[in-house]
């Protein structure tokens, strides 16, 4: 019996094992630094989706987040308030939407991409990745601070408000 082996099962086979901890890894690179979280949530991925797109609902159920204005719409602007940064607000764009997979938004140095993988059985891997850099980059990184613990917590919250209300239905 022959395996084939491709780059998709690979992914697959990552996503199944990065998934089940909801444990965020950072990579960093001279220009850049990326950091990202997976987790397996007990829910369809309209939910979920439903949780990522109400931005004045953010700081409900997401400790991360202070605030989060604006519409959550391909090309719209908002701005965000992050328990990272309290004296800073983020005024991003929505840079990429395909409901109920996968948004993307930034700003001149970074992306945070939001992906949803349906599974079997009502489970779907919510994927959080933000890659932020440039030239100048390598002037302000260590000013600027560690996300993991703020993925992993975000991707918590989620994964509890998610649940929560896949139960009652």
């Amino acid at each position: 019996m022959r395996f084939l082996i491709t780059s998709f099962s690979i992914m697959a086979i990552t996503v199944l094992t990065e998934a089940q901890n909801g444990v965020a890894s950072t990579t960093k690179k001279t220009f850049s630094r990326s950091t990202s979280v997976k987790i397996e949530i007990k829910a369809d991925p309209e939910i979920i989706w439903a949780l990522l797109t109400n931005g004045s609902d953010y700081s409900r159920w997401n400790s991360t987040i202070v605030s989060l204005t604006g519409d959550l719409t391909k090309g719209s602007k908002i701005e965000l308030k992050s328990t990272l940064d309290l004296e800073r607000t983020f005024k991003l764009k929505v840079k990429e939407m395909i409901p109920p997979l996968k948004m993307i938004w930034g700003d001149a140095m970074g992306k945070r991409t939001y992906t949803l993988i349906p599974k079997t059985q009502g489970f779907t891997i919510f994927s959080m990745n933000e890659k932020i850099g440039g030239l100048m980059f390598p002037l302000f990184a260590n000013k600027i601070p560690s996300f993991d613990k703020s993925f992993e917590q975000f991707a918590a919250d989620l994964k509890k408000e998610a649940e929560a209300i896949s139960n009652t239905k």
